[in-house]
């Protein structure tokens, strides 16, 4: 569990839509982190972390896809039920996985529905801002929390054509600008912003009342998240600029398993102490 002198927050015994919003008024930074299955998430929320996003970044790690477009709602409901049976702590928010939201708002509804009765999950987050507002409105309505996510939007991979940052040209800041209002005045208890200009996540983390998490968007917002596998080095074929390794578990677990196969070839494994 965190240290009391770390955080203001560590005793904590379920994290609420509300108590991030007092994190943000205290001036305390958001710790959130992706997983997709049952025991990492019981370690992440042993270590204490604030939020996990069961994120549709389960495409790429989990199942080996380019992108996160092949992931489906059952998929994300399979990986999210297998997370929230881990919880005690942490709050829980799924990704709409694409084709799920936009453009139907009664689509995207059911959608929300499915997730939260059939995972348990605390809330939901989706991809966008004027565009699918009309969607995000419909899901508030139900009682269902959403949170939003602006700048680099991975489900419009096809639309950008690249993962280079987003909003650096003026248009597109503004834009970004007034997509982070229409969500906070929507409802939504949160926003992520991915891959834009320090400057303009530092001055929309201002300007917006509700917490803003970061993955690429510098050091002044309310929180940051990054992608599990990404930072403990389980990955290593991703390496942006704003992801930090905290660990080489790719070189450990390779390095475990040839030490398996060796001892097993060499009658090394099982021992006398290791059989019945």
């Amino acid at each position: 569990m965190i240290e009391p002198n770390i955080s203001k927050f560590a005793n904590v015994t379920k994290v609420t839509t509300h108590v991030l919003q007092e994190m943000k008024l205290k001036d305390e930074k958001i710790a959130m982190l992706t997983a997709y299955d049952y025991s990492m998430a019981r370690l992440l929320d042993k270590a204490g972390i604030d939020v996990i996003l069961v994120g549709d970044s389960a495409s790429n790690v989990m199942a080996g896809h380019t992108s996160t477009l092949p992931i489906t709602l059952n998929e994300m409901i399979y990986h999210a039920v297998s997370v929230v049976r881990a919880i005690k702590r942490a709050l829980v928010v799924v990704d709409m996985p694409f084709g799920t939201y936009q453009g139907n708002s009664k689509e995207a509804l059911n959608s929300a529905i499915r997730i939260m009765k059939e995972s348990g999950a605390d809330a939901v987050k989706i991809e966008g801002g004027k565009e699918i507002l009309e969607s995000v409105d419909r899901i508030l309505s139900a009682g269902i929390p959403v949170m939003g996510h602006l700048g680099l939007t991975p489900q419009s991979i096809h639309k950008f054509g690249t993962y280079v940052v987003r909003a650096t040209e003026e248009k597109e800041a503004n834009k970004l600008v007034e997509d982070a209002h229409l969500l906070e005045r929507a409802g939504c208890f949160g926003i992520v912003l991915e891959k834009i200009p320090a400057k303009l996540a530092e001055k929309v983390t201002g300007e917006i009342k509700i917490p803003i998490i970061g993955i690429g968007a510098g050091p002044h917002v309310d929180g940051q998240v990054l992608v599990l596998h990404d930072m403990l080095g389980i990955t290593q074929e991703f390496s942006p600029r704003f992801l930090r390794r905290y660990h080489n578990l790719s070189e450990e677990i390779q390095g475990s398993v040839k030490s398996y196969i060796r001892d097993v070839k060499t009658v090394d494994f099982p021992n006398e102490r290791e059989q019945y």
